[in-house]
């Protein structure tokens, strides 16, 4: 069974940090900008692609029947853009694999 533990932000800038020497402070800035520039990015259209880790990407979900929980009454979902992220190959990997180590940098 897999342990099931949530990292959230300041555990992300506190690994970063100590992997690269860098300042929390200034770790926090880059997480920060990374996720705006793929989140706008994504928002205008376009896909961001890092090699090995992964793709975010805007995806076109067409019209389709619902239901509504509520009333059990048929309704039609409008179709929509949703972002979505699809895994790379050495993430893949590494999921399956945890105990290898990867160096992106």
């Amino acid at each position: 069974m897999v342990n099931k533990v949530t990292m959230n932000k300041e555990d992300l800038v506190n690994m970063i940090a100590a992997k690269t020497r860098m300042t929390k402070k200034d770790t926090s800035h880059i997480l920060d900008a990374l996720t705006e520039t793929i989140m706008e990015t994504v928002a205008s259209g376009d896909k961001v692609v890092l090699v090995g880790f992964g793709t975010f990407e805007p995806r076109d979900r067409k019209e389709r029947k619902g239901m509504n929980p509520q009333t059990g009454q048929s309704i039609t979902i409008p179709a929509t853009t949703v972002p979505a992220f699809s895994a790379g190959k050495v993430f893949k990997e590494q999921v399956v694999n945890p105990e290898k180590t990867t160096d992106f940098y």
